[in-house]
């Protein structure tokens, strides 16, 4: 059973300690620098989890504290007692002062409230916080980046890296692909074809860029080649910046197909001919597929000298019946978007006529 709300022994020497602590940090941050903020953050959850287990306060006197502080920092926000609770939470999620110091400290308060939220496994947490200082994740894209399951995706695509590129470009280009990805953002037709899907990634550029990862940089779609008279056309043609070489993306429905792989060796022996210019490192390729076989992806890899990787990919196919229903139809949207045009019309006549 917790101990009254009495003041228990010690806790006046910690909420002057405190006080004190908050002041320094607001004249040299101003509330201002996430790090600063962090870090005291992280002592005020550390030296409240100290407390309560040497000398038995229960969790009530957070809400004593709570009060306590507002009263001291009047309208400064960070110290209700959810904030607190969190500030414990942060502190025991990272017990070790020096990895809060040189990494956790570098994220914004807000990524660390979502982490504690939403990734409760240790080392997965701290996997899910490097990526996120690493690629400049706001906290909504962590969220997604989190529900999407990055973490058992990335690096997951079969390639033939480790035969095809250097060290370490092929340990980083096999890092950079995952498989599956997730297309979420579009709705298709179960029958969709390569160029509806096609066009829907182009028109959510933006999301598909941030599902590739870091470092794509988009130069085209439906990019021609011409070779020995003919013309051919990459679906998908990105440079990654990192590892300074050309990407050309295929997208296929479908099972794989070994002939795929074929096509695609052609393609980047005729970028690298094409474009490559010196500096850039040997193109690779990416084919993605609605599924795989594991067995034959190796097989078509297995003499191919060009870098090639196969990944699957997930989109959102059309509404189910029940969802569909709930929804207004096309017909009511463009009737509703004629009556709005009609009234701005009359209403623009009106004025007109004043």
């Amino acid at each position: 059973m917790e101990k009254s709300l009495q003041t228990p022994s010690g806790y006046p020497e910690l909420l002057e300690d405190l006080k004190s602590r908050i002041e320094r940090a607001q004249v040299r941050a101003a509330f201002a620098v996430s790090r600063e903020l962090v870090l005291l953050y992280w002592s005020i959850g550390s030296d409240i989890l100290a407390r309560q287990g040497a000398e038995g306060w229960g969790t009530r006197v957070i809400d004593r504290l709570s009060h306590d502080l507002q009263i001291e920092f009047p309208g400064v926000e960070g110290f209700s007692p959810r904030s607190l609770k969190y500030m414990r939470s942060f502190a025991e999620a990272w017990p070790e002062k020096q990895i809060v110091q040189q990494v956790a400290a570098l994220l914004p308060w807000g990524h660390h409230m979502v982490l504690l939220d939403r990734v409760k496994d240790a080392a997965l947490r701290e996997w899910y916080l490097r990526a996120a200082l690493e690629y400049g994740w706001s906290r909504n894209v962590m969220v997604l980046q989190i529900k999407s399951g990055l973490h058992e995706r990335e690096g997951k695509a079969l390639t033939n890296f480790q035969r095809a590129l250097p060290p370490p470009d092929s340990d980083l280009a096999e890092q950079i692909l995952k498989d599956p990805y997730n297309f979420d953002f579009l709705t298709v037709s179960q029958k969709a074809h390569e160029r509806e899907i096609e066009r829907g990634l182009l028109i959510h550029l933006r999301d598909l860029l941030l599902e590739l990862g870091r470092g794509f940089s988009f130069v085209g779609s439906q990019v021609p080649l011409e070779v020995g008279g003919e013309t051919f056309y990459l679906d998908l043609l990105f440079y990654h910046v990192r590892l300074h070489c050309y990407f050309v993306i295929e997208l296929k429905t479908g099972n794989f197909k070994p002939e795929w792989a074929g096509k695609l060796n052609f393609y980047l022996s005729a970028v690298d001919g094409l474009f490559r210019s010196g500096p850039d490192a040997p193109t690779v390729g990416l084919l993605l597929c609605e599924t795989h076989s594991t067995a034959v992806v190796e097989y078509a890899l297995q003499n191919i000298a060009k870098p090639i990787g196969v990944s699957t990919y997930r989109v959102t196919r059309e509404l189910p019946t029940p969802m569909r229903e709930e929804l207004p139809s096309v017909e009511d949207l463009q009737e509703v978007v004629t009556k709005l045009r009609s009234e701005m019309d009359l209403l623009r006549q009106e004025r007109q006529d004043e």
